[in-house]
């Protein structure tokens, strides 16, 4: 299953990230670094894509059984 991580060290909460996620699984935590909620995120990389600090990077995750 895919999903968004990001460096959140490195991210400059611009928001471009939230406004292009389909699914809203993205919020920015007291504008200091976006935050991903993995149970509404699908991996589609809009958010990878978009993000011009290139700080997020949509990545194969384990499947808790």
């Amino acid at each position: 299953m895919k999903k968004a991580v990001v460096n959140q060290a490195n991210c400059v909460a611009c928001g471009v990230c939230e406004k292009v996620c389909p699914r809203q699984a993205i919020t920015i935590f007291h504008g200091i670094y976006a935050n991903v909620n993995e149970e509404l995120c699908v991996g589609c990389k809009k958010c990878e894509k978009a993000c011009p600090a290139s700080v997020i990077e949509v990545v194969q995750k384990e499947v808790a059984s």
